[in-house]
């Protein structure tokens, strides 16, 4: 037996102050009755942000991890590191630890987020993929709990930074790859937030788009 959903019942949950209702006005003018916002069913236009800011951050991914994010200036030496070198870095000077963290966050979380958010919006859209409804509700909330560590390689960086500083020892100053990583962290937080999951059970998708 198929479980009614919330649609099919009439039931609508408001976006901003997440109360479920059963609106008796005509669908085009249908207003929260606790906050007034404007209610939908589905997301407007879901799918086509979802894919606007994939793709830009598909695009950053590359300079976020090719472009130096920390330069560093002492008197003995100058280097430019990005977040692999620097992986490397510490996995050599006996920090594997800290280097499997920093490659995780920094590389591996964010492409295993773009690609899952690519699968699901892909899934939606009948294009060759196609996920249960209940598995893609679950890689969808994977994504937002893997989602708190994107920031960590730039935090340690800005913390480096602040306890190395010296106008007379040492300089560190951020690089153009930590510009283009923190783009790509926002972008794919924005995709995550633009995409409906709800869109995952419906049979009609018209809405989703």
């Amino acid at each position: 037996m198929t479980a009614l959903t919330a649609r099919e019942a009439g039931l609508v949950a408001c976006l901003a102050c997440h109360l479920v209702s059963r609106p008796a006005q005509p669908r085009a003018s249908m207003r929260c009755p606790r906050c007034r916002a404007p209610l939908h069913s589905r997301k407007p236009r879901a799918l086509g942000r979802t894919w606007a800011f994939l793709i830009a951050a598909f695009i950053l991914y590359i300079p976020a991890n090719v472009l130096p994010v920390m330069d560093s200036n002492s008197l003995f030496m100058s280097s430019s590191d990005t977040i692999l070198s620097g992986v490397r870095y510490l996995w050599k000077s006996g920090s594997p630890v800290t280097a499997s963290i920093i490659f995780f966050a920094s590389i591996l979380e964010p492409m295993l987020k773009l690609v899952g958010l690519t699968a699901l919006a892909l899934s939606v859209q009948h294009c060759g993929l196609r996920i249960p409804a209940r598995r893609g509700a679950q890689i969808y909330r994977m994504i937002h709990v893997v989602g708190r560590w994107s920031m960590t390689d730039l935090f340690a960086a800005g913390i480096l930074a602040a306890l190395v500083q010296s106008p007379t020892l040492a300089e560190i100053t951020v690089g153009p790859g930590a510009l283009a990583f923190g783009l790509v962290v926002v972008l794919t937080m924005l995709a995550s937030l633009s995409f409906d999951p709800r869109c995952l059970y419906d049979t009609e998708r018209a809405d989703c788009g």
